[in-house]
């Protein structure tokens, strides 16, 4: 925390006293290279304009149509709800059921609950439920996929216009702006800025979980010295709230306990983070084989039937001349889920072993998992606006095939997956040989 003068690494642990942070710059941990803080240059203000924005432009992105398609003097227009209608007619409803939650309902959320928030600020009053609202906040801003959206929209639209003539609509260009003004918002937030505008003096009184013994008064670090640093947290009985970064000391009895400040659960380690993992992970592995050899996609039309599978796409684009879109698919929609695999399994099997070999790498690899782990979206995107857009009865209709909800399972397993798996692991086994 700013206010405490000391910084504790949320992906290996490591407690380290705050240095001034340059203009526009950016403090990293020193033993692994994870971001600690930057500086956000009147950080309310802004993130409360970008998300009255990007609210405007959210608005105009649901209502008007994205794209058109043409044939014979019959136009069909979709919107990105009558494309979550179509897959959930069609009996695809856990598909319909994760669009619908990845572009409409967590971007919408995330906007909301950023401007509940702020707003109140913004008059000099505390917004209400502010614990509760920044934690379903950070789900939103894990789940809300509007970049990948963008890029799905951009590839639909290259594989329509080799069937008829493609009317780009409002909402295209409203989702691409609002893809940015939603990034920079996330940018400009500063947590523990808005925290200690929110709750300057938290509480110090015990808050043991519901079903937990009681336990020891759970407080806010102060006092600790210079000395201390250089330790890691869990040595130190300190751990970092994932909710307001606020860095809390333990109880001794090593009971579960809630923020002081959020009401956030803490813990020194995630509880039953490898086990949760590889149950993840084995999920991922017996749908990634469905995913790639079912149909994902199914065509009719007056020449026949055509099932198409991940890599048949791929290889459409390919030949069609669209080999940059090609490349863009077959790595997130095939390489992409692989490696998120075998990294993780990895990563968790090295800690289970308690592996000293090259912590900072395998750090890295579970960075690059979680930047990555959303982009494996791409190809369910593209699906729903194909099956919303060619829709021509007797003439040509495309509807999604099994794969898509096979391969969706896969994302969000994997995804559940990165999240169970704790990076502190990866350094533990250093600092006990070190004790």
């Amino acid at each position: 925390m700013k206010h405490e003068g000391l910084l504790l690494c949320h992906e290996c642990d490591l407690l380290q006293r705050r240095a001034p942070c340059p203009h526009h710059g950016v403090l990293r941990c020193r033993r692994c290279g994870a971001e600690l803080e930057r500086d956000h240059t009147d950080s309310s203000r802004r993130s409360l304009a970008l998300a009255s924005g990007a609210l405007v432009l959210y608005v105009i992105s649901n209502l008007f149509p994205i794209v058109g398609l043409a044939v014979n003097g019959n136009v069909i227009r979709a919107t990105l709800w009558g494309a979550v209608e179509v897959l959930y007619f069609d009996g695809m409803w856990p598909i319909a059921g994760l669009v619908f939650v990845t572009t409409i309902l967590m971007p919408a959320t995330q906007i909301v609950t950023l401007l509940w928030l702020l707003v109140p600020l913004e008059f000099g009053r505390k917004p209400r439920a502010a614990n509760l609202v920044f934690r379903v906040m950070g789900v939103a801003r894990t789940w809300g996929m509007t970049e990948v959206l963008i890029l799905g929209l951009l590839i639909a639209l290259v594989k329509l216009s080799h069937i008829a003539t493609v009317v780009t609509g409002v909402a295209l260009w409203s989702f691409g702006a609002l893809m940015i003004v939603l990034a920079g918002t996330g940018a400009a937030l500063d947590v523990p800025a808005l925290w200690h505008r929110i709750s300057p003096t938290p509480g110090a009184g015990p808050k043991p979980l519901p079903g937990s013994a009681a336990t020891a008064p759970t407080r806010p670090v102060r006092g600790l010295t210079g000395a201390a640093c250089g330790l890691t947290g869990a040595a130190c009985g300190l751990a970092l709230c994932p909710c307001c970064e606020l860095i809390v000391r333990m109880p001794a009895n090593g009971h579960a306990v809630a923020c002081p400040r959020c009401a956030t659960p803490l813990h020194l380690r995630k509880a039953g983070s490898l086990s949760r993992t590889w149950a993840f992970l084995t999920a991922s592995v017996v749908l990634y084989v469905p995913a790639n050899v079912l149909p994902v996609m199914d065509t009719s039309s007056l020449f026949g039937s055509q099932k198409d599978t991940i890599m048949s796409g791929v290889v459409y684009l390919w030949v069609s001349g669209s080999w940059p879109l090609a490349i863009v698919v077959f790595i997130a929609s095939i390489a992409v889920p692989m490696m998120k695999i075998l990294g993780l399994g990895y990563l968790a099997a090295s800690a289970q072993r308690a592996s000293h070999w090259l912590p900072e790498e395998r750090t890295r690899i579970y960075r690059m998992i979680e930047l990555v782990g959303r982009w494996s979206m791409l190809d369910i995107y593209v699906v729903t606006m194909l099956v919303a857009l060619v829709q021509f009865k007797a003439l040509a209709t495309i509807k999604a095939g099994p794969a898509a909800i096979a391969f969706g399972s896969v994302v969000v397993m994997t995804m559940f997956a990165a999240s169970a798996f704790d990076p502190r692991l990866i350094w533990d086994p250093l600092e006990r040989d070190h004790a």
